[in-house]
C-alpha cells in the first residue's frame, strides 16, 4: 500500500503516488467545456477547433499521448500554434520553461518518476498550448496521467471554469506534486547508503556516487521552475485586456488562479530544497566515505610496517650468522645459539607490545 504521508503526496492525496495509468501512444481526445462543466467529445480535433470558433463560450481541452508528427502537424494546422514551439514539441528534449508566442501559451514540464529497483530517476516531458478557447496537452511521458487532471478538473467545475490557464497550473501543480514520492524514495536510499558506508560496505561507494547522479538529474528537472513559475506569474498579472498575449483570467478568476500558483510555488520550493539537501548530504557521504578508506589503508599499512619491524630484527640477528666469513671468537660457545635465539624472541616480543600498545596491531 502507498505511503500517504502529507511530505509524500503534498497536496493531492493519495493519487500522487499512485502510478497513472498507461493511455495507448497516439490517444487523442478532444473534449469540450463549457463555464467549467463538459458538453460533448468530438470525433476529430477539427471538430472541436470548428465548434470553439464558432461559439465564444466554449473551450476544447485536446490531451495527446505520445502523438506522431502527424498528429501534432494536424493539430497545430487547426490551432494555428506557432512553428517554433510545434518544432520543440516533435523533438521533446526541452528544459522546463514557459513561453509566449502572440497570443499562445507553450509550457514545458519534466515530469519524474523514481524505480526503487534500479534506483534511477526517470524523466518524462510534458507540453501544454493554450490560446483562446482552447488548451493542448501532449505527454511524452508515464509519470504523470493527464486524464487524471482532467478527472481532478471535472469534479470541481469553478475552477475549471477560469479557463486554459486554469487546466496548465492544475497539471502543473500535478507534475509538481508527482515529484513528492520521488524524493521520499531518495531519501531511503540515502538513509540506506549512509548506513552501509559506516559498516564500511564494499558497494557503498558505487551506490553514493549513482545517487548523486540521480540527484542531478532531478535538479534539472525542478530547478528550472523558478524562471517559469515567475513568468506564469507575470502573465497572470499581466493588465487584463492586453493585446496581443495568452488567454487570462479576470477578476475573482484571477485571484483563484493566483493562489493556485502560489500554491505550486511553494511545493516547488520545498522539493528544491529537498534536492539541494541531499546534494549536500551525498558529498558529505562520499567525503566520510573516503575518509573512512583512507583511514582502513592507514590501519592496513601500519599492521604490515609492525610485522615488517618485528621480523627485521631476528633477521638481522640471524644474517649475523649466516655471513660467509671465517667463524668468529664466541661461536663455539655452549650458550651462542640459545642467546641468540633468546635475543631475537625478547625483541619480537618487544616490538609486538609497543605496536600494540599504540595501536597498530
Amino acid at each position: 500500500m502507498p505511503d500517504s504521508s502529507p511530505e509524500r503526496v503534498m497536496a493531492l492525496g493519495h493519487e500522487a503516488a499512485l502510478l497513472p495509468a498507461q493511455a495507448a501512444p497516439g490517444t487523442v481526445r478532444a473534449v469540450l467545456y463549457r463555464d467549467g462543466r463538459r458538453e460533448s467529445e468530438t470525433d476529430t480535433v477539427e471538430e472541436a477547433r470548428r465548434a470553439v470558433t464558432a461559439d465564444s463560450g466554449l473551450m476544447a481541452w485536446v490531451s495527446m499521448t505520445a502523438p506522431d508528427q502527424e498528429q501534432l502537424t494536424d493539430v497545430a494546422r487547426h490551432f494555428s500554434l506557432p512553428r517554433l514551439a510545434l518544432e520543440d514539441a516533435i523533438v521533446a528534449h526541452q528544459r522546463p520553461k514557459v513561453e509566449t508566442y502572440g497570443d499562445v501559451l507553450f509550457v514545458v514540464l519534466r515530469p519524474a518518476g523514481y524505480d526503487r529497483g534500479q534506483e534511477t530517476v526517470q524523466v518524462g516531458e510534458l507540453h501544454l498550448f493554450a490560446g483562446d478557447g482552447f488548451v493542448i496537452t501532449i505527454r511524452h511521458t508515464g509519470q504523470v496521467d493527464v486524464e487524471a487532471v482532467r478527472d481532478h478538473l471535472e469534479a470541481e467545475p469553478r475552477v475549471l471554469a477560469h479557463g486554459p490557464l486554469a487546466v496548465v497550473l492544475a497539471v502543473l501543480d500535478r507534475v509538481v506534486d508527482a515529484y513528492a514520492p520521488v524524493v521520499f524514495d531518495i531519501q531511503d536510499d540515502i538513509d540506506e547508503v549512509e548506513t552501509q558506508v559506516l559498516d564500511s560496505s564494499p558497494k557503498a561507494s558505487r551506490r553514493t556516487y549513482r545517487l548523486a547522479r540521480q540527484v542531478i538529474v532531478l535538479h534539472r528537472a525542478v530547478d528550472p521552475l523558478d524562471v517559469a513559475l515567475t513568468d506564469l506569474m507575470t502573465i497572470l498579472e499581466r493588465p487584463e485586456g492586453t493585446e496581443p498575449g495568452p488567454p487570462q483570467a479576470a477578476g475573482a478568476n484571477r485571484n483563484v488562479l493566483h493562489n493556485l500558483l502560489r500554491d505550486v510555488a511553494d511545493h516547488v520550493t520545498a522539493v528544491r530544497d529537498h534536492v539541494e539537501g541531499f546534494r549536500q548530504i551525498l558529498q558529505n557521504i562520499m567525503t566520510v566515505n573516503s575518509a573512512l578508506i583512507d583511514q582502513a589503508q592507514n590501519e592496513a599499512m601500519k599492521k604490515v610496517s609492525s610485522w615488517g619491524g618485528i621480523l627485521v630484527v631476528p633477521t638481522l640477528i640471524a644474517s649475523a650468522y649466516g655471513m660467509n666469513i671465517d667463524p668468529q671468537p664466541g661461536y663455539e660457545w655452549t650458550f651462542s645459539w640459545p642467546l641468540a635465539l633468546l635475543l631475537m624472541a625478547l625483541s619480537s616480543l618487544t616490538l609486538y607490545v609497543v605496536f600494540r600498545r599504540n595501536g597498530w596491531l
